[in-house]
């Protein structure tokens, strides 16, 4: 009997620690310091990628303004190697999941600048592929997942809006022949797709705001 009252009293002291969790009293994730943002940024980011994330390379996207959740994703895909790129692997490396949240988070804090569509015979054909898709080829509109304007679905799909067309382009082809791989719908839609196609709608994208 004493040793029943025992297992019994230790049950009814622990029951509060439980209840405690399952009231979701578990520790949270602290918040996003942007002045580490920035200075991690600046060290490691923003010789490719511009110091304020509006890169001016062509082929390095535009990061301002970006979900931060679609950019922590990206940075631990780097890292682990799911999403295939050895520059980009070699920094996020070095990155702790609060670098990458510090980064991410002082980024989206940052005004995108507006691009330009450039192919004025391409441009109406990326305009009805992004906002109609193509449907006799069952490839669906990319304004469904990325928005009319580009903005994008706050942790699922990426702004896309003034990105430029080069950087789109490469990244297109690489989800058509494989070689990005972390992205079942990108890799289906892109696989519909032609080289001219990919090029119009890239090049609305550019323009898109």
């Amino acid at each position: 009997m004493k040793l029943l009252a025992s297992l019994l009293t230790a049950a009814a002291l622990a029951a509060p620690v439980f209840s405690a969790f399952a009231a979701g009293d578990a520790p949270k994730a602290a918040k996003p310091d942007l002045v580490k943002g920035e200075a991690s940024f600046t060290a490691v980011c923003a010789a490719c990628h511009g110091a304020d994330g509006n890169s001016a390379i062509a082929a390095n996207p535009k990061l301002s303004q970006q979900h931060p959740e679609y950019l922590v994703k990206q940075l631990q895909e780097f890292k682990s190697g799911k999403r295939n790129n050895a520059i980009m692997k070699g920094f996020a490396t070095a990155l702790s999941d609060d670098d990458m949240r510090n980064i991410a988070y002082w980024l989206t804090s940052k005004p995108a600048k507006a691009g330009f569509a450039k192919d004025k015979d391409l441009v109406a054909m990326g305009e009805r592929i992004y906002r109609g898709g193509i449907a006799d080829r069952q490839i669906a509109a990319c304004a469904g997942c990325h928005s009319p304007n580009g903005a994008g679905i706050p942790a699922q799909y990426p702004r896309l809006s003034g990105q430029h067309a080069d950087y789109t382009v490469s990244q297109l082809n690489m989800f058509r022949d494989g070689s990005r791989a972390n992205s079942i719908q990108m890799t289906q839609v892109a696989a519909k797709l032609n080289d001219k196609e990919i090029k119009a709608v890239a090049d609305y994208i550019a323009g898109l705001r």
